[in-house]
């Protein structure tokens, strides 16, 4: 009887194991398409008495890390004033949502 049980046992295990790689239990994820929007084109800095620079936005990077790279030093304003004067040059986009690949204007304190 022993013997019974685990042959069907077996034979279980086996159909288990071809059904989850042939079929799978798991529902199948589709790619979603990459929005276009990502790869638009610089908008126009707003006429201010700010100098910026354009940047193209890499995977990691920040408003802060972007700036300070191109300063080579810390920021000698506060993240407030930088978060103004970075919606003022991209009228009104908010620094948390910037994306990757996209590039913005961005304050120049070098001066």
């Amino acid at each position: 009887m022993k013997k019974i049980f685990g042959i069907l046992f077996s034979i279980l295990v086996i159909y288990v194991i071809y059904y989850d790689l042939t079929v799978g239990t798991l529902p199948a994820s589709t790619p979603q398409p990459v929005d276009a929007k990502v790869e638009q084109e610089t908008p126009a800095p707003a006429e201010t008495d700010t100098p910026s620079f354009d940047a193209k936005v890499k995977p990691g990077d920040t408003v802060i890390s972007i700036v300070e790279h191109k300063i080579n030093k810390s920021l000698p304003v506060s993240i407030a004033d930088l978060i103004e004067d970075f919606q003022t040059l991209n009228g009104g986009k908010s620094p948390e949502k910037i994306q990757i690949g996209s590039t913005y204007h961005f304050p120049d304190y070098s001066k």
